[in-house]
């Protein structure tokens, strides 16, 4: 892992998960938001994000919140929408399902009309293509995905001894990226795609997708 981590195999593989399922294009009749975790979080406020973003282009479609049952948690993500600029009556919940094939089971029995509409569906990158699949599998045609990737960041973070001090003795990493943070932002990513790859696997044997 520590050897695939100096590769960028872990970002592309993360990536494709976010888009082998394929990315919506066009104006939405629904975006359905599916949620986690609490609430601020890094992952939600991200989804919202996008969610919001894809609202104010498409001012027709209605925005489904699905999230576990935690009236505080999906109640803030209402409001953050609300706050990005969705009007409060275009915005539904789902408070039940604390599995993507729960959510899934719950959002179709609760709409199940939207089997037949144009559906946006916004979620981690990591679990968009298997979220994609297990709608499709309940019968929603006309289904791609808003992956929730985050923003990279440009700013020239290299630093020096001379500028920051330190002992002459231990090795100034001060210019190395890859040392100070991709090796662990791809660790993270190795880790992350390896739980998605087996709940992948898990909802093949249990023919959910």
């Amino acid at each position: 892992m520590v050897v695939l981590a100096f590769t960028s195999l872990p970002y592309h593989a993360h990536r494709r998960l976010g888009i082998a399922g394929g990315l919506y294009t066009g104006e939405a009749e629904v975006i359905v938001v599916l949620g986690g975790s609490g609430m601020p979080s890094g992952p939600e406020l991200l989804r919202l994000h996008y969610a919001a973003q894809m609202a104010l282009e498409a001012p027709e479609a209605e925005v489904v919140v699905v999230h576990p049952e935690d009236a505080g948690v999906i109640g803030a993500m209402v409001r953050e929408l609300v706050l990005r600029g969705v009007e409060p009556g275009r915005i539904g919940t789902i408070d039940r399902g604390t599995s993507t094939r729960e959510q899934a089971l719950n959002y179709t029995r609760a709409r199940p009309a939207d089997r037949l509409r144009r559906v946006a569906l916004v979620t981690a990158p990591e679990n968009m293509y298997r979220s994609l699949l297990t709608f499709r599998k309940l019968g929603f045609a006309h289904i791609a995905g808003v992956p929730a990737f985050d923003h990279a960041l440009f700013n020239d973070l290299t630093t020096t001894r001379q500028r920051t001090g330190g002992r002459a003795y231990v090795p100034d990493v001060g210019g190395s990226m890859d040392l100070r943070y991709d090796l662990w932002n791809r660790l993270k990513l190795e880790i992350t795609c390896l739980r998605e790859y087996c709940a992948i696997t898990y909802y093949r044997v249990q023919g959910w997708i």
